[in-house]
């Protein structure tokens, strides 16, 4: 994941700060200058750490803070604020035309995955807005460009508009333009052609085909992993194309994420998109705030339960709340939940969108391998049906027949049904809003130290005016 060498930074220098009874001026500046070498190793712009730096450190420095209650707290909020702000302050949600088709725009260098994105943002388009997109084929100098981009539009059943590559790109855009109006298109997202690095030809081109669409957004495609150079690809394009929002893709990989601080800073454009894997689902709004809390290692928690929600079917989602907040939880519940989290995306991902755990140095190293999903499938499956509705019935001779039917070994199903009779306890706890249950994972001690408690306490304040919320609705229901 990206920021993890950051975070980590972040991370120390705060805890250093944490453990002092008093905040000092030089503790202060200890502190900046930590922040100061960490956003710098992270390959953030030189002038962007300075200017924040600068920030953090006049509104740390105010008596009221160094004086007040728990000042590392106060500074590691300030902090917090300023990063978010760095970042955008809050999404910015997608341009859309007074009438149909929005025309979306996507231009970038090459090899930044601006046509797999073009997919993802279509699909997501259809999944969430209902639209019915169409793409235009405009990059014709890349070898296979507009295969790929077929490929890609099959996968997710959205039409392209093509002319080959014999034809001028602006006058395919025109006609794609004509054929999207006729078929009333709600979106035209146009895959335009990209270089190796910025040259005038390119921009002359897609100057061009913005005079002729007047398009609603220009999104810029950024690899993250390029780094410094990223800032300097978003600033030739938006001179000249004055360009609209980012996505930033390739968010997931090896990269120091200095390109996500940095864009927003220099460009002043929002960044709209973060990609985070390969799958056609793996796109999502950037937020600031969680984007924040995630390099101060406070987790991800709002993005994990909107992936959830996502996933899960909301009926049986209640139900299975209403199951572990009874202790009626059994295992075919369970095998249809490991089915659903699977949906998400890599445990090891999720599992790093917890409140101090993207640094934890139980997942440093983690690659939960899918068999093992497999196996505890296969254990399951070897129950009988009253076995399943009845996780209390397993007793030794059944364990022996459950690792014979399942081939695996009995120190496996003792370990399955252990965790599982844990999880279960935690469950029932932590849906009833107490937070020990989670506490007592991590061996009474919540990951994060007080950043990841604040972070689950929020958690459990949400829970608990979720539960009332149900309630009343019920009531109402009821009533009528």
């Amino acid at each position: 994941m990206a920021f993890e060498g950051l975070t980590e930074r972040l991370q120390k220098a705060m805890e250093k700060l944490r453990r002092k009874p008093k905040v000092t001026e030089a503790d202060l500046r200890e502190t900046m200058r930590e922040i100061r070498l960490a956003l710098l190793e992270a390959d953030v712009n030189f002038t962007v750490v300075k200017d924040f730096v600068k920030t953090v450190r006049e509104k740390a420095a105010g008596a009221e803070v160094l004086k007040g209650l728990n000042p590392a707290q106060q500074i590691v909020k300030i902090v917090n604020d300023e990063l978010t702000k760095l970042m955008g302050e809050e999404a910015v949600p997608l341009n859309k035309a007074a009438h149909i088709p929005t025309v979306i725009m996507m231009v970038g260098l090459q090899g930044a995955g601006k046509t797999t994105t073009a997919g993802k943002l279509a699909l997501r388009l259809k999944n969430e807005d209902h639209a019915r997109p169409m793409f235009i084929a405009a990059d014709v100098y890349r070898p296979a460009a507009i295969t790929q981009l077929q490929q890609v539009a099959d996968q997710i059943d959205v039409p392209v508009f093509e002319k080959g590559t014999d034809v001028d790109p602006v006058e395919i855009v025109r006609e794609g333009m004509e054929v999207a109006k006729q078929n009333h298109n709600d979106y035209v997202i146009i895959d335009t052609a990209g270089r190796l690095q910025i040259d005038e030809q390119l921009m002359d081109e897609l100057a061009d085909i913005k005079e002729l669409v007047n398009p609603d957004e220009i999104l810029l495609v950024i690899d993250s992993m390029t780094g410094q150079n990223a800032v300097n690809t978003a600033q030739g394009f938006d001179d000249k194309l004055d360009i609209t929002g980012v996505i930033l893709t390739k968010l997931d990989g090896d990269t120091r994420g200095g390109a996500a601080m940095s864009t927003r800073a220099v460009t002043g454009k929002p960044i709209k998109f973060v990609g985070e894997g390969e799958k056609m689902t793996d796109l999502d709004v950037f937020h600031p705030d969680r984007m924040a809390s995630r390099i101060l290692g406070m987790g991800d928690m709002m993005t994990l339960i909107e992936k959830a929600q996502k996933n899960f079917d909301e009926e049986q989602a209640q139900e299975t709340m209403d199951k572990m907040r009874e202790n009626t939880f059994d295992y075919n519940d369970f095998l249809a939940q490991m089915d659903q989290v699977t949906k998400m995306g890599p445990l090891e991902n999720i599992l790093k969108m917890m409140p101090g755990m993207a640094n934890n140095p139980a997942l440093k190293n983690i690659n939960i391998d899918p068999k093992q999903f497999a196996h505890i499938k296969a254990i399951v499956l070897s129950m009988t049906p009253e076995e399943r509705e009845n996780p209390d019935l397993m007793n030794p001779s059944r364990r022996r027949r459950l690792a014979a039917g399942a081939g695996r070994p009995i120190v496996e199903v003792n370990r399955m049904i252990k965790q599982f009779n844990q999880m279960r306890k935690m469950m029932k706890q932590v849906t009833n809003g107490n937070m020990s249950g989670m506490q007592n994972l991590f061996g009474g001690q919540m990951p994060g130290g007080k950043m990841g408690q604040m972070a689950m306490n929020r958690l459990a304040r949400k829970m608990k005016k979720d539960k009332a919320k149900r309630i009343k609705k019920l009531r109402k229901m009821r009533k009528k």
